[in-house]
């Protein structure tokens, strides 16, 4: 699948191995979906959305710089439907894009696990956490912090738990 493809090109942390297995573990024709849009420079706030089911991730991001760039989003749903993931990023790895805000928004949701990547410094493959202090997570939303966001991202991962209750 797409993700097994993706992980022999990027170094992974270890939440991002079990979002790769609970992904990698479902009917890939129902239960997940990758699919790719454009991020656009130019400071306009935008918004990209994909779901599953009740279920729906929401990039919202407003950008500056150089040109348009391909980005991906995947999102996935678990066999017993309790678990709900989105990854948004730039397969190239570096954005050269300078992104002024973004959030993400897990729709039916709690999120259970989030976090935010930049392009690291020395030009290799391998995303490196934000710091905590650049963005928040909140029960369905991933959002930057003003002030405190150095603008530089590469990707964006997050999982919830949905309100799927058995019977």
């Amino acid at each position: 699948t797409v993700f097994v493809k993706m992980a022999t090109k990027t170094n992974f942390c270890v939440v991002d191995l079990v979002f790769l297995l609970v992904l990698v573990s479902v009917s890939a024709s129902e239960r997940t979906k990758t699919v790719e849009f454009n991020v656009k420079p130019g400071g306009v706030v935008h918004t990209f959305s994909e779901g599953i089911k009740e279920y729906e991730c929401s990039f919202t991001y407003a950008s500056q710089g150089g040109t348009n760039e391909q980005w991906l989003m995947s999102v996935g749903l678990s066999d017993d439907d309790r678990l709900f993931s989105c990854s948004v990023w730039r397969p190239q790895g570096k954005s050269y894009l300078f992104f002024t805000q973004f959030k993400a928004e897990l729709k039916g949701t709690k999120i259970e696990y989030a976090n935010a990547y930049s392009q690291a410094a020395t030009g290799g493959q391998s995303d490196m956490p934000l710091k905590p202090e650049e963005f928040t997570v909140g029960d369905s939303t991933v959002t930057h912090n003003d002030g405190k966001f150095n603008a530089q991202l590469s990707k964006l991962t997050a999982i919830g738990r949905t309100r799927h209750d058995e019977l």
